[in-house]
Parts: structure tokens; C-alpha cells; sequence
């Protein structure tokens, strides 16, 4: 099983950018702790991470026939990139779509997901975690298919 995770915009700030509400780890150290987990349960993973609407889209579509899945974090796109959401419907992979915070106790702007409809599912407010079992998701859901 191979899973791309894309980070979009400002996650490059991890462990910086509002630590109260994102955590103190970094990119590196999500990307570190993602790397590990999927040594454990056997899944392989490559992670990306761009500030670039079009580098997200890119690869959203470079992914079609390498993955079997994709974790994407789009930041602040999740809210009004319906680029990203035609991007996803595009490329017949299943998305989970993860937030490290909990978007619906955050800001009104930031309830609403445009891309929540074309991904198999949303995970959000668990921090690093969230990615975690995003990853134990496409995990299970590939024995269940077996």
C-alpha cells in the first residue's frame, strides 16, 4: 500500500505558526512521526508539502496510478479551492481530508469544507493524530479488501 500526504499551505510553519491551536512539532517532526507509523503497520508513504494551489493540484494529479490513497491537508483551500475539489474528483483515488485543529470550533470561515464532499471522509482536531489514523484507515480498509 502506498499513500501520498500533501500539506498545503502554511503547515510548512508547523511547531511556529499558532502553536496553542497547531502544537509545537514541525513539519519535519509530523513528517518523522508519519514515516514511523507506516513502517509499523506496513504501509509505504511519500509526503509533500506546498504554499501553491497549482503545485497542490499537480500533484493531486502526478498521484493518479502511484497511490493507493491520499492524505491531503489543504490548509485554508479546504474553504473556498474548488480547484482542489474538481483536482480530487479528477483523479478516481480515495482522499481523506485531515486537520490538525478542530475545524469546527475555530473561526465560522473555517466550518465549511468545499472538498469535504468528493473526499471518502474528513478527519480533523486529533493534531498530529489525525494523520495517524487516517493512515490506519487506508490500512484496514486495504485488508478489508483482500
Amino acid at each position: 500500500m502506498n499513500i501520498l500526504v500533501i500539506n498545503g499551505p502554511n503547515l510548512n510553519l508547523l511547531g511556529i505558526r499558532e502553536p496553542i491551536i497547531y502544537g509545537k512539532s514541525s513539519l519535519e517532526s509530523l513528517e518523522e512521526v508519519l514515516n514511523s507509523y507506516a513502517k509499523e503497520i506496513g504501509v509505504e508513504i511519500q509526503c509533500f508539502q506546498s504554499n501553491s494551489e497549482g503545485s497542490l493540484i499537480d500533484k493531486l494529479h502526478w498521484a493518479m496510478g502511484k497511490f493507493d490513497g491520499v492524505i491531503l491537508n489543504a490548509g485554508a483551500y479546504t474553504h473556498y479551492s474548488y480547484a482542489i475539489r474538481d483536482a480530487i474528483s479528477a483523479i478516481n483515488i480515495p482522499v481523506i481530508e485531515v486537520h490538525i485543529s478542530n475545524i469546527y470550533a475555530r473561526e465560522s470561515f473555517r466550518h465549511s469544507s468545499v472538498i469535504a464532499p468528493v473526499c471518502i471522509g474528513q478527519i480533523s482536531g486529533f493534531g498530529i493524530e489525525s494523520y495517524k489514523l487516517a493512515l490506519k484507515f487506508f490500512k484496514d480498509l486495504k485488508e478489508v479488501e483482500r
